[in-house]
């Protein structure tokens, strides 16, 4: 099957024009369209693509096209309807679902796969929606932010990101997308992620621990980790950050947070909790 819509033309049926105060930026290259189902590994399975944000229904057009069953969300109400009435043969024939609702709040189904153009303002909440998922997925962010989630440590773009993403998926920026690829154009350049789900190459106990810790560290990434541990524990949880500090390693102390890795970052964490947590912590 080949996808058969014209972008244009689905704005133009749907009545729409975007409006970048909503956050609506449609992607109407069809270049791009046609590229992002194809930036889904060859061997992945395809039997139900779970689309965040399906708007006029562009890329809903082409998953249909390369996949056995869509399932897309859609929060604006008038788009849902469109989508039902664009799509009425698919929805007829059980191939596609249209869910209105917001991404952040419905319950996702059991997609085996997610591509998707997100909405800038929210891509990171939904993202870390579907990461724990450990499916395989293609999303669209702010370049900027794309960069960060993949970024390696040591880099300028390291932080939380890099390391709560890497954390889920092995993280690759597969394409640069132009503000003129979009209707209106955003302000901003974009960038096509794969995620591929893989368990890490370390252990964690308490993983909403773990993720907590390295979101604390990186709020004082100028500071040493001496410092960082001691000044965040209000946001990590720590009774006793002196006794981390005084247990770690004094070298890795001495280092900045953009220079560790998540492995030791997972392994300072193991030790904070070990501690610093104190008895009444879960």
């Amino acid at each position: 099957m080949t996808a058969s819509r014209d972008p244009d033309r689905l704005l133009e049926r749907a009545g729409v024009s975007g409006n970048p105060d909503r956050d609506q930026h449609f992607l109407v290259d069809e270049r791009v369209l046609d590229r992002l189902p194809t930036h889904l590994p060859a061997d992945v399975d395809r039997s139900h693509v779970l689309e965040i944000g399906g708007g006029t229904g562009a890329l809903t057009d082409r998953l249909l096209a390369t996949c056995d069953r869509v399932t897309t969300i859609e929060r604006d109400p008038a788009l849902a309807e469109f989508l039902r009435r664009e799509f009425d043969a698919e929805i007829d024939a059980g191939r596609l679902t249209v869910v209105h609702g917001d991404a952040l709040d419905v319950t996702l189904p059991d997609a085996t796969a997610s591509v998707s153009n997100l909405p800038y303002g929210v891509s990171s909440e939904i993202a870390f929606r579907l990461l724990p998922l450990g499916i395989p997925t293609v999303l669209m962010f702010q370049r900027e932010f794309a960069e960060r989630m993949a970024a390696a440590s040591g880099s300028d773009e390291y932080g939380r990101l890099s390391v709560s993403a890497g954390h889920y998926a092995d993280i690759e920026v597969v394409e640069p997308v132009p503000p003129t690829a979009f209707s209106p154009p955003p302000a901003v350049e974009s960038a096509i992620v794969r995620t591929t789900p893989r368990d890490p190459d370390y252990a964690v106990d308490d993983e909403a621990f773990f993720l907590r810790f390295v979101k604390a560290l990186f709020t004082q990434r100028r500071k040493t980790l001496r410092n960082a541990v001691r000044n965040t524990a209000h946001i990590s949880g720590l009774a006793d950050p002196d006794a981390v500090v005084a247990a770690a390693d004094e070298s890795l102390m001495s280092r900045r947070a953009g220079d560790v890795t998540p492995d030791e970052f997972a392994a300072l964490a193991t030790l904070a909790a070990d501690v610093g947590r104190g008895d009444d912590d879960d």
